[in-house]
């Protein structure tokens, strides 16, 4: 616990996760005086329980699946199991060394840490402990918890990802309810270890969010895995006893499994953090902001996932750097959802920026498309990735979208977000020479198709 005998500060920020930390390390640079209160570990979700651990774990599902398949390059290798010990002390070891990393930047810049659970006491007052923390600004970070669904109890056979992420044997078969980001990694994880994975969605589709050409990519890619998925069905019941758990769904179905992973999502935690009651503004546990993160009340700021909108580690990053450079004067550009770049790391990768091609259809009306199939890109030939690259343009006008699934997509996405962000013309774009062979040029090549000139693409 800091031990300050002045408690008084520019910049009260609850909550140390990414949004937090990173409207901390902003605002220190800007000469601000900086407190943050942190219950748990400063990185907060994606550090400890999220992002970091679950792509450690996907690393380690990628080396499994390329033990398998070393004969088809010639690479006389084979799998002979998965030591989730040795698996977990990796994955820790990853986080330890980032947490670490982390802490030597907090303590370096000079912030002010409390820990423990914060509330808001007042329009510029946090509550830690026995000690009133004041703030000429406050900045609500509490981030977010797993989810569950009425008469879904976690508990014995049933878990969130906190508790998957520190299973200790990999269990035969998972029942996964949920086919967004976070089911469809645990499914592809839990297959590469050597799972039966069985996904139940409700909606049409896997990764509903993303565009529908990557969602019926995906469910081919995952179908040709062995991961079954059962879409437009909704769970209505579930028991479990001591050998296994009984998924029953609308239809009647039954779906039998050794565990069951609900993956429907992550909520604000703001409950009893005294955030209405000192008038900041809540929709079913949302703190409620304009396009400048501010609250209803004046001096009050949110970042991050209790702010409505995408939950990704690097909007809060992104927010928070905002609300620091916003406190300080220096009117910066507010972030916008659709311009931030999302990645889905199961195998194999979906990465997209911008506009599907639906909701550009809806903005602008006419819109022209292209899809780069990465069957004629040398690099991803090499790697054995199959999969597509999409680009959305308003019609005569800048790209609005890029879609991509493959094997590391995710790295290709900083290149989509500059010709969405810059609002880049494919004309633009195609003046640009790219790295042969690299999984980029599937980019270069759709932007070449769209400007009128295709390569190795007919068009």
């Amino acid at each position: 616990m800091a031990d300050n005998a002045d408690n008084s500060f520019d910049l009260v920020i609850l909550g140390g996760g990414s949004g937090g930390y990173a409207c901390a390390l902003r605002a220190t640079q800007l000469g601000l005086r900086v407190a943050m209160v942190e219950k748990d570990k400063v990185g907060g979700t994606c550090l400890h329980r999220g992002c970091i651990p679950t792509k450690a774990l996907l690393h380690a599902a990628e080396v499994a699946d390329e033990a398998r398949s070393g004969n088809t390059v010639g690479v006389k290798t084979t799998l002979e199991g998965i030591d989730m010990a040795a698996v977990n002390s990796y994955k820790d070891g990853v986080v330890g060394g980032l947490y670490k990393g982390l802490q030597g930047l907090v303590t370096s810049a000079g912030i002010t840490v409390y820990e423990g659970e914060g509330h808001l006491v007042g329009t510029d007052a946090v509550q830690v402990g026995d000690q009133r923390l004041t703030g000429r600004f406050i900045v609500l970070a509490t981030g977010s918890y797993a989810r569950t669904l009425p008469g879904l109890d976690i508990g014995g056979r049933v878990m969130t990802s906190d508790q998957a992420l520190t299973m200790d044997a990999v269990p035969r078969s998972v029942v996964i309810i949920g086919g967004s980001v976070i089911g469809v990694e645990f499914a592809s994880v839990w297959r590469s270890f050597g799972a039966d994975v069985t996904i139940v969605e409700a909606l049409p589709h896997l990764v509903p969010l993303e565009d529908e050409v990557l969602s019926k990519q995906l469910e081919r890619a995952f179908r040709r895995r062995g991961i079954t998925f059962k879409l437009g069905a909704k769970f209505t019941e579930l028991t479990q006893d001591d050998d296994s758990v009984t998924v029953v769904l609308d239809t009647g179905e039954k779906v039998q499994a050794e565990v069951c992973l609900v993956a429907v999502g992550r909520g604000p935690a703001t409950d009893g953090l005294g955030y209405a009651e000192h008038g900041v503004s809540v929709d079913r546990g949302w703190v409620t902001t304009d396009e400048r993160l501010h609250t209803s009340v004046p001096q009050v700021f949110a970042v991050g996932d209790v702010v409505p909108g995408l939950q990704l580690a690097h909007r809060g990053f992104g927010h928070g750097i905002f609300v620091a450079e916003e406190i300080a004067g220096r009117d910066p550009m507010p972030i916008v959802d659709t311009t931030i770049p999302r990645v889905t790391y199961c195998d194999p990768e979906v990465a997209s920026v911008g506009l599907t091609e639906e909701q550009a259809r809806q903005h602008y009306g006419d819109v022209d498309t292209f899809e780069y199939n990465l069957a004629g890109n040398g690099r991803s030939k090499i790697l054995e990735t199959s999969g597509v690259v999409k680009l959305v343009r308003e019609k005569d006008g800048p790209i609005v979208g890029v879609h991509m699934i493959g094997s590391r997509m995710g790295e290709q996405v900083g290149e989509a977000s500059l010709f969405v962000n810059w609002e880049a013309y494919p004309e633009d774009v195609a003046q640009f020479v790219h790295a042969h062979p690299t999984q980029t040029e599937g980019l270069g090549e759709a932007a070449l198709a769209l400007a009128g000139k295709p390569l190795h693409v007919h068009a």
